[in-house]
């Protein structure tokens, strides 16, 4: 007699319970099992539940549940249910076309796109399609994609000492149900991963990690909260085993001077079984996990076929040193990872609030923009903020990577990890502290590092195709020779086997990629953390050798090659003799407060350099700004002045105007201030006729002519000046510059043409700018690098490379900082493979042993760590 169950569980389906073809798969899978007899859908209620009838006598009630659980998550991790934002659907008749496109796609169920709403719904099998390839054939038709953000889980992986683990992990992690994407950051021992749905998968996550031989220790609190001697013993296990594998070994050693070879050997085994329980636990998991063999599978077998080929201490010994140099490898690389840790400690944790007159320290977490706050002399200072009162000279080389401390005062912009002088500041706070710029400084060069450069991403192709190859060499190598020696009669097969099993399990020591792999992202790592102590922020991997390729950089003019605020230089009236300094002669002074009168009324730079003259000389008081006063384009500016026309412009008023001028000595003054790269502007009344003429000059910021040669020092062939100003004036500045090639007069789109045009000659042209004018020719170029981005949100998000502070000189240095980052990959590639092509010969050839074999392959790690880490002292 079958009983009757009704059996409710919570199960997940890939679009819920309104998946029809998703709950008839789910009941197909159910009944498959044996004991099931029957399944359908119970849609009374509020929620459908799955009924299910089974046999008792051959499958009992948790076992059933058991099974729904298991199938409903099976069923979750194959068919995904997602509705994608499609950009570029512009018509009905496009989103017919989309939709066939992408239903033909193999393993795509179904597709309904939807025109008004401009998406795309669709079901897909995830074990014969990805979302890349969906993704690749929406473009491929078109259009594109803008999916939805999902919420990622951020975690420290704690015992990550050896980059292809890394690789392995981020496969294992990947292979988890509900994980859309996931991302191993071996330089920064972070891992990132983003789910595929509202799934937890923080625990599963944890799980493969612990079976591995890592932490995940959760930023939101999770494994880091579990604390107490178990933790610390978690923490410590590498160091733990290597040291008793150690002390039996030197224990072995001291049994076999005393001839005493049986425990001696006892000794031996247990040395490797100390040290290699670790080790083997990691590969087991590693195979299991991401079917991957690591370098800990590659050693456990290799130790395993030591003790059956009757090499006690070559597999004690290769364990030992494997688990030493894999702990000091970990000691290395926290020293590189370190560098950018240092930077989260620079803003202090607490914060002096200010209510009224009563002080209350606070977490700074709690500070609010708008909120007063009180910095007291030598203290750093917690927020970004301007300041309302005090006076003191502060410390921004953390920031900025200035060598002077810069002088504050009411008004001033101050930063967040700065130090302050001996004076104490009354701030007013600007943001909040996770939008400070050190806040997005920290977040930009973690993100930085977690972008794989070129060379980062071929190498890790090769290490993929590497390892499984020599696994492949090291088995004929272990078979190949005694069967073609048994067949020529040169002895028998099992007697030849050990010692080419031997000579296999050399070579598989050798076989591990880590020393290569870790070759770049440490390299990388050092150089971006060192050039955030000066001040540039490089915002990735791929831009730091960018860098190194140059060999064209080009220049806006005003507020990069000049300090961006003009001033007057001269004023010279019509009946000017020459002699008399212009402060000292009326009709130029009446003159300047004319044209002053104008320009009050203009935003611009140029106008405002003429307003502040005339009131440093006290011409503005009592004047009555202009009326009625319009801009003509490319020509000036023109108002009403005490009832009469005035017009401050182009020296081409001077021609049209009044032709009888051109030849005199007001006109060749002009054109002699304008070859001096100066800019010239003529001042007329329509009653009196030319009043005279204003020079306005930008002044070339200290050290640029030093900082142009440098660059030429450093490779760079060429440099070029892009502006909008005049041909006289911009090659005026160009020349005191050093510039080599000046193209004036042009507009954005002109100068994102000229770049094309650059790029197109030499094929890498960086654009220094400003972040904000500049942007279309920043991002055109092959590398796009924004001054003074220290407090700017748009130079800080819209650059590839950021100079902090306002000084050209940081410039060269990232040009050689990332050359000789490039010349250090090469070294370390070259270094790795190297050895590993020696130690390879000597394996085959039989001349290398085992722990020979684990030196080489650890101390190759070392020596390609420790010279990736020079960067960070580089000058």
């Amino acid at each position: 007699m079958i009983e009757k169950a009704k059996v409710e569980t919570c199960f997940l389906l890939p679009a819920g319970s309104g998946c029809q073809a998703c709950i008839d798969r789910l009941q197909e899978r159910i009944a498959s099992h044996e004991g099931i007899e029957v399944t359908h859908i119970d849609a009374a209620g509020d929620s459908p539940r799955l009924c299910v009838h089974y046999d008792p006598e051959h499958i009992g009630h948790d076992r059933v549940q058991a099974i729904m659980a298991e199938e409903g998550a099976r069923l979750e991790t194959q068919y995904h249910h997602e509705t994608w934002a499609i950009a570029g659907m512009d018509c009905a008749d496009c989103a017919r076309t989309l939709e066939s496109g992408v239903s033909r796609l193999d393993g795509v169920q179904w597709a309904a796109a939807s025109f008004a709403g401009g998406t795309l719904a669709l079901e897909y099998d995830a074990g014969r399609v990805d979302r890349a390839a969906i993704a690749a054939r929406i473009r491929s038709l078109g259009y594109d994609v803008a999916e939805a953000e999902r919420p990622q889980l951020s975690f420290q992986v704690e015992g990550l000492d050896c980059a292809d683990c890394a690789l392995n992990l981020e496969e294992a992690l990947r292979n988890l149900p509900g994980v859309a994407q996931v991302s191993v950051d071996f330089a920064l021992a972070r891992a990132r991963i983003t789910p595929s749905g509202d799934a937890g998968i923080e625990a599963a996550a944890q799980r493969v990690a612990r079976e591995m031989g890592y932490a995940l220790l959760s930023q939101a609190g999770g494994e880091a909260a579990v604390g107490g001697r178990r933790a610390w013993v978690r923490q410590h296990r590498r160091e733990l085993s290597t040291l008793v594998s150690g002390l039996l070994i030197l224990l072995a050693l001291g049994l076999h001077l005393v001839h005493l070879p049986e425990p001696a050997a006892a000794a031996y085994i247990a040395a490797i079984v100390a040290g290699g329980f670790t080790v083997a636990r990691a590969g087991w998991a590693s195979l299991r996990s991401a079917h991957s063999l690591d370098m800990n599978a590659l050693m456990s077998i290799a130790a395993i076929g030591s003790v059956f080929v009757g090499e006690w201490a070559e597999g004690a010994v290769a364990i030992f040193l494997f688990s030493l140099g894999n702990m000091l490898e970990g000691y290395t690389m926290d020293r590189a990872r370190n560098a950018i840790r240092g930077l989260m400690d620079l803003s202090p944790r607490r914060a002096t609030l200010l209510h009224g007159d009563r002080e209350e320290q606070v977490p700074v977490e709690e500070l609010r923009a708008g909120d007063r706050i009180l910095v007291k002399p030598a203290e750093r200072i917690p927020m970004d903020g301007l300041v309302l009162a005090g006076e003191s000279a502060v410390n921004q080389a953390p920031i900025t990577g200035e060598s002077l401390p810069a002088e504050k005062q009411p008004g001033s912009e101050v930063f967040a990890g700065t130090v302050n002088g001996q004076g104490a500041l009354t701030l007013r706070v600007s943001r909040r502290s996770s939008d400070s710029t050190i806040a997005r400084i920290i977040r930009m060069v973690e993100e930085a590092q977690a972008q794989k450069a070129p060379s980062q991403r071929f190498v890790d192709r090769f290490a993929r195709v590497y390892t499984p190859a020599v696994i492949a060499i090291a088995l004929a190598v272990a078979l190949l020779p005694p069967l073609t020696g048994w067949l020529a009669g040169a002895g028998e097969f099992g007697s030849l086997l050990p010692q080419w099993i031997y000579r296999a399990l050399v070579l598989l020591v050798i076989a591990c990629p880590c020393a290569l792999v870790i070759s770049t992202p440490v390299t990388i790592v050092s150089a971006i953390a060192r050039a955030a102590r000066a001040g540039v922020l490089i915002k990735g991997g791929s831009h730091l050798e960018a860098l190194g390729k140059l060999r064209v950089i080009a220049f806006d003019k005003t507020g990069t090659l000049t300090a961006g605020k003009p001033h007057v230089v001269s004023v010279r009236c019509l009946d000017h003799d020459g002699a008399t300094p212009w402060r000292e002669c009326s009709a130029c002074l009446r003159t300047l407060a004319t044209a002053a009168a104008v320009e009050r009324r203009s935003e611009h730079p140029i106008a405002q350099a003429v307003v502040e003259e005339a009131a440093a000389l006290g011409l503005v008081e009592g004047e009555q700004a202009a009326v009625s006063v319009e801009a003509m384009v490319g020509r000036g500016v023109r108002g009403q002045v005490n009832g009469h026309a005035v017009t401050v412009g182009a020296h081409t008023l001077l021609h049209e105007g009044h032709p009888e001028l051109a030849d005199g000595p007001l006109c060749s003054a002009v054109h002699a201030a304008q070859a001096d790269g100066q800019t010239a502007m003529v001042v007329t009344d329509d009653c009196c006729g030319v009043l005279g003429a204003i020079s306005v000059a930008d002044t070339l910021r200290p050290g640029v002519t030093g900082v142009m040669q440098a660059l030429e020092k450093v490779g760079i062939e060429r440099t070029v000046m892009l502006t909008g100003d005049n041909e006289a004036t911009a090659r005026a500045i160009a020349e005191s510059a050093g510039v080599a090639d000046v193209r004036a007069g042009l507009l954005p789109e002109q100068k994102v043409a000229a770049i094309e045009a650059l790029l197109a000659q030499y094929g890498a042209v960086a654009m220094v700018g400003d972040g904000v004018n500049d942007a279309p020719a920043l991002a055109r170029a092959t590398v796009g690098i924004a001054m003074g981005a220290a407090g700017t949100d748009t130079a800080l998000e819209t650059a590839d490379v950021a100079l902090m502070a306002d000084d050209l000189s940081r410039l060269p240095f990232a040009v050689r900082l990332s050359r000789r980052a490039r010349s250090i990959i090469l070294q370390n590639v070259v270094l790795a493979l190297g050895i590993k092509a020696v130690f390879l010969a000597l394996a085959v050839a039989g001349l290398a042993t085992m722990w020979m074999a684990v030196f080489a392959d650890m101390g190759a790690s070392l020596l390609v760590t420790l010279n990736g880490m020079r960067l960070l002292r580089h000058k």
